[in-house]
């Protein structure tokens, strides 16, 4: 079975950086999305970055909101998803979750079924 697990997140000031990992594993096809979602309190859950992996290579979107700031990469060999965050804002603020899905789509947070514990990251002054 698919598990992802999430670390990096903490406390930061505006202006700081972050880079969070998702460790994931019990992968059974390189068909896949491995996606960032992020939830604060009262707020819908919002797709921050998603890389596809696909059979022909890895193909990376950030969402238009967070991409001058945030980035989103891999170490495959570490089978590891990385989120580097910087320039961060209070509006940042959330609960950050790793999230899996077997196929082709890489789509909204409700067609994921793999999830990670979810990791805080909190930006205040």
């Amino acid at each position: 079975q698919v598990q992802l697990a999430e670390s990096g997140g903490g406390s930061v000031q505006p202006g700081g950086s972050l880079r969070l990992a998702c460790v994931a594993s019990g992968f059974s096809t390189n068909n896949k999305c491995v996606a960032w979602f992020r939830q604060a309190p009262g707020n819908e859950r919002e797709g921050v970055a998603y890389a596809y992996f696909g059979s022909g290579g890895v193909s990376t979107y950030v969402a238009d909101s967070v991409r001058a700031r945030f980035t989103i990469s891999q170490d495959n060999a570490k089978n590891t998803l990385y989120l580097q965050m910087n320039s961060l804002k209070p509006e940042d603020t959330a609960v950050y979750y790793c999230a899996a899905v077997i196929g082709w789509i890489c789509g909204a947070w409700t067609e994921y079924n793999y999830w990670g514990q979810g990791t805080q990251v909190t930006v205040s002054s």
